[in-house]
């Protein structure tokens, strides 16, 4: 039995520029002018609710339940928003049937794993097409820690696997995947990984 778990931003849809860019414009509408590190990557914990804490730390502020909330109701709504206005985000090339068929298969066991929070991951992917009802499915919302995320991903999974293959498309989920010591696939340009799902056989 093999488990093949995926991130979601740049790896089953072309989200990321899009997301982040309403990510942090997000949080400066509740805060007002905020300073923000040059990369991602600069980050501790490249997750929503990881670089939050992080930023408002930056930023002299005390982490509050009720301002992330905030923060997360007006990225969400600006995610629907945009939906509602240029469609469902782009599908990297043959994802939503290798997702099928993996969640199908008799040998794979599949789950995501995203820093994305809970609310807006299920709104991207419902609206392009993925059928995840009964994909397990953990985010932001469960912990800061990337490599936590992961884990529990697995967990929710099983605990007795050949291999653990992780689909990914930045250097923080293949430092993760080297962490954990799982098999990483790359996605898209940044790391040279594959465009396209179609003929992929983990």
């Amino acid at each position: 039995m093999k488990a093949i778990i995926f991130d979601i931003d740049g790896t089953l849809i072309e989200s990321m520029s899009v997301d982040t860019e309403l990510y942090f414009s997000s949080i400066s509408e509740v805060l007002g002018p905020v300073n923000i590190r040059d990369k991602l990557s600069d980050y501790d914990h490249v997750s929503d609710s990881g670089i939050l804490a992080q930023l408002l730390d930056d930023n002299g502020y005390t982490f509050d339940d009720e301002v992330a909330a905030t923060i997360q109701a007006v990225f969400v709504e600006g995610i629907r928003r945009h939906i509602m206005a240029a469609g469902p985000f782009p599908i990297i090339d043959g994802a939503v049937q290798f997702v099928e068929n993996t969640r199908k298969s008799d040998d794979r066991r599949v789950a995501i794993a995203t820093g994305g929070w809970r609310k807006s991951a299920l709104l991207k992917l419902e609206s392009a097409g993925f059928n995840i009802h009964d994909i397990p499915l953990v985010t932001s919302d469960d912990s800061h820690s990337r490599v936590e995320i992961m884990r529990s991903a697995l967990a929710k999974i099983g605990d007795d696997f050949e291999s653990v293959t992780y689909f990914g498309d930045a250097e923080w989920d293949q430092r993760a995947c080297h962490s954990l010591g799982w098999n990483f696939v790359a996605v898209g340009p940044e790391l040279s990984g594959i465009e396209s799902y179609v003929g992929v056989n983990p």
